[in-house]
């Protein structure tokens, strides 16, 4: 920046209002984390609004989402939040737990399990066409965690309810259409009611930059590959903690799904880079990730 075009910012007021943003996207918890993802934010009245546009499976692979289960639940050892090993079908301690549970025919150990249950998350690739809040997201390729309400959008609009209503495949780069994410706070969460699907058109007008885009995507096979989950023994030890056991293994939030699916977020994955090498940019370290999450639910402990 040119000392010219420092005056200038300083009469517009553009680098002040530049920096209050940057410290409530701090406040709200938008520094840090996997810049791979990309995550919606709202306004001060919880509205939020973006334009996305899901793409293809990647190169290698078939399927253009994957999906993750998860628990996520406070015991009286704290919090327990791990993906499932039931993901990959194989035996999860907290699963089998709660079918013990469940099986006792007391509905107190009942109500138990409706707390522990395992939540739902998809991930898939993403081209942002519009996003307001952080337009240097616009144009760019994000992996999208999101939960079973946006699924169930993009699965209408593969296998419409009315009959004068045309199936399209939302994935598709010539035939799919524009996702408009609308977001709303109703009664303490994100709503997600009012999105829809735009008209069919192209991501891109030229092949060659859709190539180029779709060598950028991201592996969704890694979402779920082996080294993202922790083993049956470990899960073990922290539930038995949680419980009311052992010693924790204290973990990162994610609050993302846990605003759409009026619960607390799974752990995300660290996944491979992409198929084209980028930059990567600077990570938080484990240790401001947990103390920010242990602030959470402090939080929500003085509730």
């Amino acid at each position: 920046m040119s000392f010219k075009d420092l005056k200038k910012q300083s009469t517009l007021g553009s680098l002040t209002s530049k920096l209050v943003k940057e410290v409530e996207k701090m406040n709200n918890g938008g520094g840090g984390g996997d810049d791979r993802l990309w995550k919606p934010e709202v306004d001060k009245t919880g509205n939020g609004y973006a334009v996305l546009r899901f793409l293809p499976a990647p190169e290698g692979e078939d399927i253009p989402w994957a999906k993750v289960y998860s628990h996520a639940f406070q015991g009286p050892g704290g919090w327990y939040i791990e993906n499932s090993l039931t993901t990959t079908g194989g035996k999860d301690p907290v699963s089998e737990h709660n079918r013990e549970l469940w099986n006792s025919g007391n509905e107190s150990d009942k109500d138990v399990v409706r707390k522990q249950k395992r939540k739902l998350s998809y991930y898939a690739n993403i081209y942002v066409v519009k996003d307001p809040t952080n337009p240097q997201n616009e144009g760019g390729v994000f992996l999208y965690k999101f939960g079973k309400k946006i699924f169930d959008k993009v699965m209408e609009s593969m296998q419409p309810e009315f009959e004068d209503e045309t199936p399209i495949n939302p994935f598709d780069f010539w035939q799919g259409a524009n996702f408009k994410l609308k977001i709303v706070k109703k009664d303490g969460y994100w709503n997600y009611d009012k999105s829809e699907f735009d008209k069919v058109s192209p991501v891109l007008d030229d092949d060659d930059a859709l190539e180029a885009l779709w060598k950028k995507q991201y592996s969704l096979a890694a979402v779920t590959a082996p080294d993202q989950f922790k083993s049956y023994d470990d899960l073990k030890k922290r539930l038995d903690y949680v419980l009311g056991n052992k010693q924790p293994a204290r973990r990162a939030f994610d609050e993302e799904v846990a605003e759409e699916d009026n619960s607390r977020g799974s752990y995300a994955p660290d996944f491979n880079a992409r198929k084209e090498p980028v930059a990567a940019a600077p990570v938080a370290s484990a240790s401001s990730d947990e103390d920010d999450a242990l602030s959470y639910f402090q939080k929500l402990a003085e509730e």
